[in-house]
């Protein structure tokens, strides 16, 4: 069975434009750590874990240039 720590979602609204960089340069690196464990078999739970978690960095990533975007 494969394990990720839990993601937590973090308050961008209360972040400074330096927070937010360096949120986005931390979740970055969390996506390409979760990436080099992508599990082979697309067909297993594991999959549907990892792909979850991939996902939710993504939405954060995503977030995070969008307030980064309304703050320049």
């Amino acid at each position: 069975m494969i394990y990720f720590d839990p993601i937590e979602y973090p308050d961008l609204d209360a972040m400074t434009l330096e927070q937010l960089q360096a949120c986005r340069e931390e979740t970055q690196q969390q996506l390409a750590a979760l990436d080099a464990q992508e599990p082979a078999d697309m067909e297993s739970e594991a999959y549907e874990i990892w792909g979850d978690a991939h996902e939710m960095l993504e939405d954060i990533l995503d977030d995070i240039q969008d307030r980064l975007d309304a703050l320049q």
